[in-house]
């Protein structure tokens, strides 16, 4: 039965890696990124240049000055979508828990998903603003409307999905190219979505500082993944130990005492109970008995009978007896005997 809760080790492969600290840096960037945060919202409620920014690029049109990059931009916005990229970094972050044998990646990657759904959501539904494609007026900032797109939910989730792979690095130099890759994959998908017109710059802005803001929050939350961990951990331990549990072969079950299997039998008992004799077909023992040699009977080799002792037939003959007829072994030999079979010999 399996009761230890850490996994086989790798060589060369840390169990207790270093998890991010909130240091003065961190601390400084999430000061910095929350006033940012708060800037575009008040920008955009209160119709200040950020709005009229918003409208000059929405009606330049920049899919129809560069047509010829249209088609690759609409498959590189996939980068951003949650469902696609989530898919793509599950399978990076699955490989990393086998190599490292912890769940810290997975638990972290939902975590900040989670924590980016929650935030991005509730201020899309609250604010809800309209995208450019269903814009009403010229110059409005096209709040409090039946909108979800601000802040830019694909810009959010680019920064999160890979930031977080810059986030679980193990060592500087890879830290550093993986925030160099998260960087480009974020810049590029708000981009992308200004350029195809399916939202503001400004939404572009707050997405970015929702996605940012999420990942340098995740410092204060490793002490409840790390919990999270260790509760997933003793589950799987109990799930093991149940399993275990289900295949091992039962005991056989010991009879009660005071029932009759429970009863020793004796000579003395045996004496008690009348004899009998299970006959089946064929004068064969049935039953239990006619598997056990003991009860077996055992009948004394007999020879059988030749052909001339059966009865039924005199003389070895197989026809019936004859009541007019006497049998040829004791009719008398006299004269009168004779001279019929010469008679019949004779004719």
């Amino acid at each position: 039965m399996r009761t230890d809760d850490k996994l086989p080790q790798v060589k060369g492969r840390p169990t207790d890696l270093a998890r991010p600290r909130m240091t003065r840096t961190r601390r400084w960037l999430l000061g910095s990124t929350l006033a940012v945060y708060a800037a575009t919202v008040i920008g955009v409620l209160t119709t200040s240049w950020l709005v009229r920014l918003d409208w000059q690029v929405m009606l330049f049109r920049p899919y129809k000055h560069w047509p010829e990059i249209h088609t690759f931009l609409d498959y590189f916005v996939v980068m951003g979508q949650r469902g696609p990229t989530a898919v793509a970094v599950t399978a990076w972050i699955g490989w990393c828990c086998y190599k490292q044998r912890t769940l810290r990646p997975l638990i972290v990657l939902g975590t900040s998903l989670l924590l980016l759904n929650i935030t991005v959501g509730s201020v899309k539904l609250g604010l809800g603003r309209l995208g450019p494609h269903y814009a009403t007026s010229v110059g409005s900032n096209e709040m409090w409307g039946n909108g979800d797109i601000f802040p830019s939910g694909h810009t959010a989730n680019a920064v999160v999905t890979w930031g977080v792979l810059a986030y679980l690095a193990t060592t500087p130099h890879a830290r550093r190219i993986a925030s160099v890759i998260a960087a480009i994959f974020a810049f590029g998908v708000g981009m992308t979505t200004v350029y195809l017109g399916t939202h503001w710059v400004s939404d572009v802005v707050l997405g970015w500082a929702a996605g940012v803001l999420v990942l340098l929050a995740l410092p204060w939350l490793e002490p409840a993944m790390a919990r999270a961990e260790v509760l997933l951990r003793a589950m799987y331990r109990k799930v093991l130990e149940y399993r275990d549990r289900a295949s091992a072969p039962r005991p056989l079950s010991r009879p009660v005492a005071g029932s009759t299997l429970a009863t020793p039998r004796t000579a003395a008992h045996d004496d008690e109970l009348p004899a009998r004799e299970t006959v089946g077909v064929g004068g064969r023992p049935s039953g239990v008995a006619a598997h056990t040699s003991e009860a077996r009977p055992h009948h004394p080799l007999r020879p059988h009978p030749i052909r001339a002792e059966r009865a039924g037939a005199p003389g070895g003959s197989r026809r019936p007896p004859h009541a007019d007829r006497v049998p040829r072994a004791t009719a008398p030999l006299g004269p009168a005997a004779g001279r019929g079979r010469a008679a019949s010999t004779g004719g």
